[in-house]
């Protein structure tokens, strides 16, 4: 039996185009924009970051069911603990126009035409358990997935190059 000239060429081609991995496109098909960063407006962390009362860079449990309730209570004008349609809509629309795609709507998950403060606070707690691994009740920095800013007089991670050199050191030439 032979094998026609042909099929063997074809399949050297196809060994040859699989052995070689993946291509990069020609230049004129390569997008110029970087690739967006997701969380470019701070992400989760920001959602929850705005309640830490205390500007300490920890959201503790307390700070974050105090803020949630004074939020709720400035958007329930008519102090009945229901956010109607109207006032659900202003809120979503707030929150777009500020956070864009990372952005959190309102729900009316039991349909009731009412949100409810248990609906309203419903994604940062959960968030909020999520992020806090250790269960202390608190957020830190680590658990945000931030890092943490130098302490005063701690070392950073880039020295100054413009610093002098400790004593006893020699500058390089």
């Amino acid at each position: 039996m032979r094998i026609p000239l042909l099929v063997l060429l074809g399949i050297a081609l196809l060994a040859t185009a699989c052995s070689t991995g993946r291509r990069q496109p020609p230049p004129w098909m390569r997008s110029a924009e970087k690739p967006r960063d997701e969380n470019f407006r701070g992400g989760n962390s920001a959602m929850l970051l705005k309640f830490d009362a205390n500007k300490d860079g920890i959201v503790a449990r307390e700070e974050l069911i105090a803020g949630l309730r004074a939020e709720f209570a400035a958007h329930d004008v008519k102090r009945n603990g229901c956010l109607d349609g109207d006032q659900v809509a202003e809120i979503n629309q707030g929150r777009v126009d500020a956070d864009q795609s990372t952005a959190t709507p309102l729900m009316d998950w039991n349909q009731d035409g009412c949100i409810n403060y248990t609906e309203f606070s419903a994604a940062p707690y959960s968030l909020f358990d999520q992020m806090d691994r250790n269960r202390d009740g608190k957020l830190t920095q680590q658990e945000m997935g931030q890092k943490p800013p130098p302490k005063p007089g701690e070392a950073t991670a880039e020295p100054d190059a413009n610093a002098p050199p400790p004593p006893g050191q020699q500058v390089p030439q």
